[in-house]
C-alpha cells in the first residue's frame, strides 16, 4: 500500500538523523568523561579510543529504543501536522493499520536491541574492565608520571619524578617515600634508570642521593648517603573477577542468584520496552494545531525516563528479594503493555488522553 511504502521510507530517513544526533551527544559526553578519567590518572591516555568505543557498544541498545521511539513520534507528528493523517483517516485507513508498516519498520531494530543488549552489553563491560585492570595492577615505573605523585598500589610507596625519558629508563630528581612498621623511609636522588635482572626482576637503579629512615615525632633519624640505591619494581598479576554485568547471559542463567536474575530481567526488559514503547507511538503522536510543537518530544523523553527508571527499580527490587523473578521479568511490561492499549482505545474512540473536565475543574 502506498502509505505503508511513504510511511516506513520516512521512518527510515528519520530514524537515521536522529541514531546520528543521539550518537554525537553520547560520545561528546563519553569523550568528555573517559579524557577527565585519563587525566586523574584512572586508566591510561593510550586506552581513551577504546574505552570509548566499547562504552558505545554497551548502550547501543538503550541509543536504539530511543531512536525507534522519537522517530515514530516525529513522523506521525509531521503528519498530523502536514493534515497528512487526516488524509489518510478519511480515506478508510485506521489508526491500528499503522502497527503493520511501523512493526515491519521496528523489527530489524528490535532485533538489534537484543543482540546488544544480551551479547553487546556484557561483552564491552567486561572488555572495558579487563583495561582497566591491567592498567591499575601495571608496575610501578609504569604508574610514574613527570611531576605528579603516584602512590603505588602494592606496596605503601609514593613517587615524584621531575623528569623522565620517554620509553621509562633514566628520570632525575626522584622522591621515594615508603611506610613499614610505624617507620618512615625517604630516598632522594639526582638521577636514576631501571635495571632488568636475569631473574626478570626490575629495579629502579638511583645515583647520587640521600636516604632517610626513623619513627616520626622522634629526633633519631638516620641519613645515608649512597652512590647507587636499588629499589625492586613490584608487579601484581591480572586478576579480573566478572561482575554480573560483565557476564554473558547463558552464565547469568546457570547461575541464578538474585543479583544475576536481576541483570537478566534488565536485559530482557529493553527489547521488551522498544515493543510497547513502538506501539505506544501511534496514538501518542496525535498533534493539536493548538497544542506547541515540541510537546510530544517533551512527552517521549518523559515517557522513555519513567520507563527506563522503573525498569532500574525492579532490577533493585529483584537484586533486595522484594519482589519475584517473573514479577520482575514482565511485571512491569505488561502494566505498560495495558496503558497502550488504554491509549489507543482512547484515540480509536477520538477522545482526548486528559479529559478537559479536569482542566476545567482546576480552574
Amino acid at each position: 500500500m502506498i502509505f505503508e511504502r511513504s510511511l516506513q521510507r520516512e521512518l527510515a530517513y528519520t530514524a537515521g538523523a536522529v541514531f546520528m544526533v543521539l550518537l554525537t551527544i553520547f560520545l561528546t559526553t563519553m569523550m568528555i568523561r573517559i579524557v577527565g578519567y585519563a587525566a586523574s590518572g584512572e586508566i591510561d591516555p593510550k586506552d581513551v579510543v577504546v574505552l570509548i568505543g566499547l562504552t558505545v557498544i554497551g548502550y547501543i541498545a538503550v541509543m536504539l529504543v530511543v531512536t525507534m521511539f522519537v522517530s515514530i513520534l516525529f513522523v506521525l507528528t509531521r503528519w498530523y501536522r502536514d493534515s497528512e493523517m487526516v488524509v489518510w483517516l478519511a480515506s478508510g485507513v485506521s489508526l491500528t493499520q499503522f502497527i503493520k508498516p511501523i512493526a515491519k519498520f521496528a523489527a530489524p531494530l528490535i532485533v538489534l536491541v537484543a543482540f546488544f543488549a544480551y551479547i553487546g552489553w556484557p561483552w564491552s563491560n567486561a572488555q572495558s574492565k579487563l583495561i582497566r585492570a591491567r592498567f591499575a595492577q601495571r608496575d610501578e615505573v609504569s604508574m610514574l608520571a613527570p611531576g605528579q605523585f603516584r602512590e603505588s598500589p602494592a606496596t605503601h610507596r609514593v613517587f615524584f619524578v621531575e623528569k623522565m625519558t620517554p620509553d621509562q629508563a633514566h628520570v632525575r630528581n626522584v622522591f621515594v617515600t615508603s611506610t613499614e612498621n610505624g617507620k618512615v623511609s625517604v630516598v632522594v636522588s639526582q638521577n636514576g634508570h631501571t635495571e632488568t635482572m636475569k631473574d626478570g626482576s626490575r629495579f629502579v637503579v638511583l645515583e647520587n642521593g640521600r636516604r632517610y629512615d626513623g619513627e616520626p615525632g622522634k629526633p633519631d633519624f638516620r641519613i645515608m648517603e649512597f652512590e647507587r640505591y636499588g629499589v625492586k619494581i613490584t608487579h601484581q598479576a591480572v586478576v579480573n573477577v566478572p561482575t554480573t554485568t560483565s557476564l554473558s547471559t547463558p552464565a547469568l542463567l546457570r547461575h541464578p542468584t538474585n543479583d544475576n536474575l536481576a541483570e537478566f530481567a534488565w536485559r530482557t526488559g529493553l527489547p521488551l520496552m522498544a515493543i510497547n514503547l513502538m506501539l505506544l507511538g501511534i496514538p501518542l503522536a496525535y498533534q493539536n494545531p493548538r497544542r506547541g510543537r515540541t510537546i510530544n518530544l517533551v512527552m517521549a523523553v518523559l515517557i522513555f525516563l519513567t520507563y527506563s527508571n522503573l525498569l532500574n527499580v525492579v532490577q533493585s527490587w529483584l537484586e533486595q528479594g522484594k519482589i519475584s523473578f517473573v514479577g520482575a521479568l514482565v511485571g512491569l511490561h505488561i502494566i505498560a503493555a495495558i496503558v497502550v492499549v488504554a491509549v489507543f482505545w482512547i484515540r480509536v474512540r477520538n477522545r482526548p488522553l486528559i479529559p478537559r473536565t479536569w482542566f476545567a475543574r482546576g480552574a
